[in-house]
C-alpha cells in the first residue's frame, strides 16, 4: 500500500476528522484557524489512493519551541506506521525551521498516542490536572538537537 504524505489544508484535515471516532464533531475550520493564527503552522496529511487518511497539524510556540497540537489516523489505516511516519517528518521540518524543541500534550484516554510518544523519544516533563483522570492531560516534550 502506498501513502503519499504532504503538507495539506485544514479541510482535509477536518475530512479524516470526520472518521475518527474518539475525536470531536464541533471542530470547525473557524476554531482550527483561530487557535493557527499568526503561528508558524505545519499541517501535515498522510493520503491512501488520493483520500487523506491522517494529518498531524503544529505550530511555533516561540523560536526556539514547536507544539504539535493535534493529530490523528483514520481506524481502517491504524497500526500501520502512518503516526509514527507523521511524527518523524514533523520532527525533520521543525529541526530543519531551526527549532530545538517539540512539545505536545495528551490524555490517559488515549493510550495509543502515549505508547508511541513514549515510543518515539518523547519524555513526560508534567502533568495538567482538569478535575477528572480522563480529561487531564500528560505533558511531553523532545530535544531535537
Amino acid at each position: 500500500m502506498k501513502i503519499d504524505y504532504y503538507q495539506g489544508s485544514l479541510p482535509e484535515v477536518l475530512s479524516v476528522n470526520a472518521s475518527i471516532p474518539e475525536l470531536e464533531r464541533n471542530t470547525s475550520e473557524q476554531t482550527l484557524s483561530a487557535r493557527l493564527a499568526g503561528n508558524k503552522v505545519l499541517i501535515l496529511i498522510a493520503s491512501h489512493n488520493q483520500q487523506p487518511i491522517a494529518y498531524k497539524i503544529g505550530y511555533q510556540l516561540n523560536e526556539h519551541e514547536f507544539y504539535s497540537w493535534l493529530g490523528g489516523v483514520t481506524p481502517a489505516y491504524r497500526n500501520q506506521g502512518i503516526a509514527s511516519a507523521l511524527i518523524e517528518q514533523q520532527e525533520a521540518w521543525v529541526l530543519a525551521q531551526g527549532y530545538q524543541r517539540i512539545s505536545v500534550k495528551s490524555m490517559n484516554r488515549y493510550p495509543a498516542m502515549l505508547r508511541l510518544l513514549i515510543a518515539s523519544g518523547y519524555q513526560v516533563v508534567g502533568y495538567q490536572n482538569n478535575g477528572e483522570p480522563h480529561t487531564s492531560k500528560i505533558c511531553f516534550s523532545k530535544s531535537l538537537q
